[in-house]
């Protein structure tokens, strides 16, 4: 099983939360201690030809080490930048990946390169065999680490049966630390419930745990830049800043678009010393840090300043399709190949040569404002 090594972390304080631009004073777990997996019979290379790197390397060279699973399409929150106004129209679960396919699309991928899952949704942690499936997956050698995406709401109660299985990473969303704010971008209360959340995660000693913002203009979230200005320098802690995308039903538009220059700018005006840290391979966010603090400020910028060059992403979603590009709209049911029995090659086959029609950048701002794609909530966050 993968495994953690735990620390524990001081409690918030309540003058950290005085004030409503200080929200996360917390430290963040940096540990690695990765056990070895108990053995386990591993799908093999249908044909002696099959090397690893290639089955999963673009026709670029990219190799694609990192999947993403989406357990659900449901979620408790509502929030304007994922989720359509009117809602979305769910699929039938008897065409959602079993967790027993989960696990086989995951062992076939990690044999194959991938060294990292994250599980996504929705909210994955309205899903009844979550901690099942974090349970199966953590016990697949090839995995270096096995994260999660959250909204935070029913985090807590939960925490520690996902450390016991194995979980090691986790980002849990929070836009603002504003709870009437929250209540306009969530559609839902709960903001003191994430924060909560976030409180007993360190608690629990997560081998990383990012707390991550979307910024837009229309949502009076330019409070939340001022954050990092209040990061302790002892504690080592990322908040990560994400602009804002567009998907299918969320009014996106360039007017909307807090770009991670004009971010960088208002964080500099509190924090004048934020250096960049260098980047690290496949790395998607640009980092930052004041030289002497542990603490650390990401911004991904996939709209502004792209990172397609390095991408080594491939998605899954909860109906079993693979998306090789977040932005892109073809994709292709594993989900379908599977349920038709077909063979270990022609799943190999089908997989392969999606990654090879993998295009090397993701369509320019405009264009992709006006691209069909599925609402961000059935793909996964």
């Amino acid at each position: 099983m993968l495994g953690v090594c735990a620390r524990s972390a001081g409690s918030l304080t309540a003058a950290v939360f005085g004030k409503e631009f200080l929200p996360l004073s917390w430290p963040l777990v940096r540990c690695r201690n990765l056990q070895s997996a108990a053995p386990q019979e591993l799908i093999q290379p249908a044909n002696s030809h099959d090397e690893p790197a290639k089955v999963l390397t673009d026709s670029f060279g990219r190799k694609h080490s990192y999947l993403r699973i989406s357990l659900t399409e449901k979620c408790s929150l509502r929030c304007v930048y994922c989720m359509p106004a009117e809602g979305v129209p769910l699929t039938p679960n008897e065409k959602l990946l079993s967790s027993d396919e989960i696990v086989h699309l995951a062992t076939l991928f990690a044999t194959f390169g991938v060294n990292k899952v994250r599980l996504t949704g929705g909210e994955p942690l309205v899903r009844k065999d979550t901690l099942d499936i974090v349970e199966k997956l953590s016990q697949i050698p090839q995995l270096e680490t096995l994260g999660m995406t959250t909204n935070g709401l029913v985090l807590s109660r939960k925490l520690a049966d996902l450390k016991k299985a194995g979980l090691t990473h986790l980002n849990i969303s929070l836009d603002t630390m504003v709870p009437a704010k929250f209540e306009f971008l969530a559609r839902r209360k709960g903001w003191q419930v994430v924060r909560k959340s976030i409180d007993q995660a360190l608690e629990m000693g997560f081998q990383s745990l990012k707390a991550s913002c979307i910024l837009t203009f229309s949502c009076g979230t330019y409070a939340a830049l001022l954050i990092p200005a209040a990061l302790p320098a002892p504690f080592d802690l990322e908040i990560r800043f994400i602009e804002y995308m567009p998907f299918d039903g969320n009014k996106w538009s360039t007017k909307k678009l807090v770009s991670f220059e004009d971010m960088l700018s208002i964080i500099k005006k509190e924090l004048p010393d934020l250096k960049r840290c260098q980047d690290e391979p496949n790395h998607t966010s640009k980092i930052f840090r004041v030289p002497g603090w542990m603490g650390r400020v990401g911004f991904i910028t996939s709209m502004t300043e792209h990172f397609c060059g390095t991408c080594n992403r491939l998605r899954i979603t909860a109906d079993g399709n693979l998306k090789v590009c977040l932005f892109g709209n073809r994709e292709v049911s594993l989900r379908d190949a599977l349920r038709s029995k077909v063979s270990s090659d022609e799943l190999l086959s089908i997989i392969g040569s999606a990654v090879m029609r993998k295009k090397f950048k993701h369509a320019g701002l405009e264009e992709l404002s006006t691209l069909k794609n599925r609402p961000m909530i059935l793909i996964g966050g």
